[in-house]
């Protein structure tokens, strides 16, 4: 078997930790920010009577054929 270099045993540790750390972001980041589904770019009513849009007060019935 060949013998490991130092150089290569230390980048492959480096790479490691740079995984975990990024794994670690993503993880800390899902748990702030989980409502991002129910997030859109969808205005809501008071957004829209903001700015000027005529709102109507009911919702509007769906015709089912």
């Amino acid at each position: 078997m060949a013998r490991k270099s130092r150089t290569a045993v230390l980048k492959r540790q480096r790479e490691a930790r740079k995984a975990e750390k990024a794994a670690a972001k993503r993880e800390k980041r899902e748990m702030r920010e989980p409502a991002t589904d129910r997030d859109s770019d969808v205005a809501t009513r008071e957004e829209l009577a903001g700015y000027g849009f005529p709102v109507d007060d009911e919702e509007p019935e769906s015709e089912e054929s």
